[in-house]
């Protein structure tokens, strides 16, 4: 459940971050946009550290799937823009292998 969180907060932060940019350079918006967008940016990054995990690149990679997901909920949340049937497809095989890298049996 922590996890969870932990990784939904981070999508937050990472799109949040990453629209701010976007916004600034493709909509036109005030230069001052980026500066929210580096704090949400950076705290992103802090929040990711906080899952606990043997391996940054295997939590980064399992994260993916959670920023997919996200993702499609911004399109249509905060874009207004409707996901179609292959953003959903795309995003529940992102959301499969997310769930195959954090609990698939390990070895050793």
């Amino acid at each position: 459940m922590k996890t969870t969180l932990l990784f939904a907060a981070a999508a937050l932060f990472e799109i949040a971050g990453c629209f701010a940019v976007w916004a600034w350079w493709r909509l036109d918006r005030p230069v001052w946009w980026l500066a929210p967008g580096l704090v949400s940016l950076a705290l992103f990054a802090g929040v990711l550290a906080l899952v606990e995990s043997e391996a940054a690149g295997r939590t980064f990679a399992a994260y993916g799937g959670i920023y997919v997901a996200a993702s499609l909920a911004w399109l249509f949340l905060v874009e207004g823009r409707v996901p179609d049937r292959w953003d959903l497809t795309g995003g529940a095989v992102c959301l499969a292998g997310c769930g195959l890298i954090l609990f698939g049996p390990r070895s050793g």
